[in-house]
């Protein structure tokens, strides 16, 4: 890698000496030798040239060094830089859990949740991080520390590291409890639009919605999904549905206003 970046450099380095000699190049034709002897043109026109090469070339040594001894330190030091970081990262996230009896690990779980709560999600974000990896570690099937986690990265505006902790609960949960899945796709709804996803976003809000069509939550960001991409059809049929389950929803008549002017 290190010796492609070097020819990258020495290319880039030669195009520039070339560039240069190419824009002097018209001073030499403008050169005002009228008045010399025709068999002396010829050779003074060289000799302007071939000092002005060597002159070029010698400036292109020195810079080249000076860019090759620049960059070289510069990558040094990236590569020391990422190497520690990558050892910390593995010393604070990598130590395997001790195996602990199903009582210990309960008991450890609660602990680590209970200084969960006592934590900012913004001020605290590494050490709550931090807390639900430790719990992952111990319990790798542990559907709501995913989920608390992929909230934890979306308060934090994290939002691909969000959608993959929340798309690995999805995995995990496969159909034994709807509810809970549901609540996923509301998750992620969220998570979408916030981040200017909103096809998606109306995508994870209508399966929520396919689970629990009556839930006015779903059903409130299903209108407004469906409005904010233009499918006046979806829209209209939330903003109905949405009145017969929820008829003092006080979106209602803003959800209609907004529809006829699609």
């Amino acid at each position: 890698m290190l010796n492609i970046i070097l020819l990258i450099i020495l290319i880039i380095s030669v195009i520039i000496v070339a560039g240069i000699i190419i824009k002097k190049m018209p001073a030499l034709v403008t050169l005002d030798v009228v008045n010399m002897p025709a068999e002396k043109e010829a050779r003074f026109k060289e000799r302007i040239i071939s000092s002005r090469l060597e002159r070029n070339f010698s400036k292109f040594k020195v810079n080249f060094l000076t860019v090759f001894n620049f960059f070289g330190k510069q990558l040094t030091i990236f590569s020391n830089w990422l190497q520690a970081r990558l050892h910390e990262t593995k010393n604070k996230y990598g130590q395997p859990a001790k195996p602990l009896d199903p009582e210990a690990k309960e008991l450890e779980i609660k602990g680590i949740l209970t200084s969960n709560d006592e934590l900012n999600d913004w001020d605290d974000f590494e050490a709550k991080e931090k807390n639900y990896i430790k719990i992952i570690e111990l319990e790798p099937r542990n559907i709501e520390t995913f989920v608390a986690l992929g909230n934890l990265y979306f308060s934090n505006k994290k939002y691909e590291e969000a959608k993959q902790s929340l798309t690995h609960a999805l995995k995990l949960l496969g159909e034994t409890d709807a509810n809970k899945q549901a609540e996923i796709y509301y998750d992620l709804t969220l998570l979408y639009k916030e981040n200017g996803e909103n096809e998606t976003g109306l995508e994870m809000i209508k399966m929520a919605f396919k689970i629990m069509p009556n839930n006015p939550r779903y059903l409130d960001v299903l209108a407004e999904m469906s409005i904010i991409n233009k499918d006046k059809i979806t829209a209209l049929s939330a903003i109905e549905k949405l009145a017969e389950v929820n008829p003092e929803n006080g979106k209602l008549s803003s959800f209609r206003e907004q529809v006829n002017s699609l």
